[in-house]
Parts: structure tokens; sequence; C-alpha cells
């Protein structure tokens, strides 16, 4: 019998969710040398050489120092804000960033961290990693004030305690007048933090004008259930179960979720009822796409899951990443096939 996802429960040690803190495998081996910057885009070299001098900087900041009659000291983390377009090599140098400084070190999206926090509590968020290096945060986001204002009080602590703090921003398509999330607005929204960030512009072409490829067409409910039955590591979830499901988990848990998994099939795929539901999808496709786990459907098509009225709303970034990554990870089972 084919495997649900369904009828996993995860527990996660606190201790784990700090030690799973770090670069998804599709970064595993990546450098400030396996970067090639565009000729026609200057300030992706630039960025670089900027990458290398936090790195060489935030080591001796955790270094400490030593005065004539006092203890070894820790000064202050250093920060830096890598801004720019989707696609242009932000979480290749962040975590090359990352590669590049001594243990203990940490990466993670700004979901991950907020979820971190919640799962461990806040005083103790700040304990565990109060020792670390540095923190990397990928995709930096602005769209909840709540955690915004949690992650920036995070930040505050940790850089008091010596932790430097590199971070990317969350650039997705939109309407022109959308606005996009700059430097100037992650400023603002850490403005105790302003003066201990350097920010470094990366340019390239604009995702905004890319197009996503079309869907695959969803497959018959016997077609899926065949395609789990016939594949060692497949689970098989109706749609309406698993979403149920997942809001029984706190969103930390849903990494060890899939862990182990082949290929995720879903039946009766239908666009997601409220944001509450589509938010948890949002998580489980970061969590798949990390792990590079396959993904087919019966019912709708997976960019049919987030509805227009939720594409225009505050979390539209959320929901187009997620959609993306779908479709990605929707080829990759094609292509297995």
């Amino acid at each position: 019998m084919t495997a649900r996802l369904c009828d996993r429960n995860p527990t996660v040690a606190p201790e784990a969710l700090i030690g799973e803190m770090v670069p998804p495998s599709t970064f595993d081996s990546v450098s400030f040398d396996s970067y090639i910057p565009d000729p026609a885009e200057p300030s992706q070299a630039e960025a670089v050489a900027k990458a290398r001098d936090f790195v060489a900087r935030a080591g001796k900041v955790r270094g400490g120092k030593r005065g004539l009659f006092s203890r070894k000291s820790t000064g202050q983390g250093i920060g830096l804000y890598l801004d720019g377009g989707f696609g242009v090599g932000k979480t290749h140098l962040l975590a090359s960033i990352y590669h590049s400084l001594p243990e203990p070190k940490a990466f993670a999206t700004f979901v991950e961290v907020t979820h971190v926090v919640g799962a461990l509590g806040f005083v103790n968020a700040v304990e565990r990693l109060s020792e670390h290096t540095v923190l990397c945060i990928d995709e930096f986001e602005l769209d909840d004030p709540g955690d915004t204002m949690l992650v920036s009080r995070l930040l505050t602590e940790l850089t008091a305690k010596g932790v430097s703090i590199a971070a990317t921003s969350n650039t997705l398509p939109g309407q022109l007048g959308e606005g996009r999330f700059a430097a100037q607005d992650f400023l603002r929204e850490i403005r105790k933090l302003s003066s201990v960030f350097e920010t470094i512009r990366v340019d390239g072409p604009d995702y905004r004008h890319r197009d996503l490829p079309p869907a695959p067409e969803p497959r018959t409910d016997a077609e899926l259930k065949e395609l789990a039955d016939a594949t060692q590591g497949a689970t098989l979830d109706g749609f309406d179960e698993l979403c149920e499901h997942l809001s029984t988990l706190h969103p930390s848990k849903y990494k060890d979720l899939v862990d182990g998994v082949s290929l995720v099939c879903i039946r009766d795929v239908h666009p997601a009822q409220d944001q509450s539901v589509a938010l948890r999808i949002v998580v489980l496709a970061d969590r798949l796409y990390d792990a590079n786990i396959p993904v087919t459907v019966s019912g709708n098509k997976l960019d049919e899951i987030f509805t227009e009225e939720m594409l225009a709303g505050g979390y539209r970034k959320k929901y187009l990443r997620a959609t993306s990554r779908l479709l990605a990870l929707s080829r990759f089972a094609e292509s297995a096939v």
C-alpha cells in the first residue's frame, strides 16, 4: 500500500531545529569562485567582492579582541544586505558566505527563522543562536508586520552578542506600481539596525519579464495511483486531507514530514479555501523544493491553487514563488516518468 504524508507525525527536538538551519542541498557545493558574474552587470562582481569582505570582517568580530587589562570580548556583529531581482544569484552568494565562515553558523529563509523562534520561544532562540558566527537569512519578507518586528528584535539581540547577519530580499514578479521590496524598505523596517547593514545592489535580468511555463495537465486519479504504487518512496494523499493534516503540524516539522520521500502525489487538487490553507501550502512547497522532491497531481492544475483574489493581496509574492516552485517540481516529475 502506498504511503501517505497524512500518516506521518514527525517530532523535532529543539536542538535539531537549529542544526537543520543549513542551505538547501542545491547549494551544498557553491562558492564565491563558482559564482560567474555577468560582464554586462558590473554590480554582480562588486557583490562578490563585498561578500568576501563581509566574511573577513565577520570572522574578526567573532574572534573578538583583548584589551590591555580586560578579558577577550566580542564586538557587535556586522550586516550585509543583498538587494536585487530574482535569478541574479543572491542565494548563491548567501550560501557562499555561510560556507566560508566557521561553525557554529545558521542559514534559513525568513519564514524558517520565524518558525524556529515560534517553536523554541524568543529567549531560547536567542540563547541558542548567540554564539553563532553568522546567521544567513534568505528571502527576507515584509508582508507580515508581526513577523518583521519579531525578526528585527531577534537581529538586534543577536548582533549585540556578536552574531553577524547576511540577508537577501524576496523579489518576485508583480504589477507595475505594486512596489518592490528594496533596500530602503528593509532599512526602514529594521531601523534600529540600519547602521549595522551595508546594502549591496545585485542587478540582472528582471524576472518580471520572464513568463512562467504553462502547468502540466493533471493526471487522472487512476494514473496517479498507478504511478504512486509503482514508485518506491512515493506518497499519495487527497488534497483536502493533506491540508487538514498540515494544520495539525507546526511548520518547522514540514521538512521532516517529506524526509526520504521520492515523489509526492496529490489527488483532487483545487483552489485553496482560505489564506491559512494557502500559506501552509507555501511552506510545504518550499520544503519540497529544497529537497528536490517531484510533485504530480490530479484535479486542478498546480497554478490554480492560489485564487486571483489571493494573488492580488498582500501575500502575492509568497504565492507566486510557491507556484513557480511547484511547477518546477511538477516538470521534474514529468521528466522522471
